[in-house]
């Protein structure tokens, strides 16, 4: 039976919106996209990050080449069900009408309001 992967710290979710859109990058690849977000970020820290990630299991390396390059372990959408779930028993008691109240609360744009109504109203047809 394969462990659940550890959940990635708030750093390394971070790296991860950075990397799902590349798919596959290097390092160097990684840092770049970040730099947009965080100016100041050194290439250093992202390659530490990088290869902790790796050894967490977060990240896949392929050391073909030279420059080794990294992919996410899951999809962006498996590792926010595995999030979501685990708020939702949490802080929601499993309740997935309470966080999405809480959610509802929040504060949502009248954009997301209307897509939101469009689905569920898809969903009753």
């Amino acid at each position: 039976m394969n462990k659940p992967l550890p959940k990635p710290t708030p750093a390394e979710l971070e790296l991860l919106q950075a990397l799902w859109p590349l798919g596959s990058a290097t390092a160097k690849q990684v840092h770049e996209a970040m730099l947009a977000e965080k100016p100041d970020l050194a290439y250093g820290a992202v390659l530490r990050l990088m290869q902790i990630m790796h050894g967490k299991g977060l990240l896949i390396r392929d050391e073909s080449q030279r420059s080794h390059v990294y992919a996410p372990a899951q999809p962006k959408d498996a590792l926010q069900t595995n999030l979501l779930q685990d708020l939702l028993q949490r802080a929601f008691a499993g309740s997935a009408k309470a966080l999405v109240l809480a959610a509802l609360r929040t504060g949502i744009s009248r954009k997301e309001r209307e897509e939101i109504e469009r689905m569920l109203k898809e969903e009753k047809e």
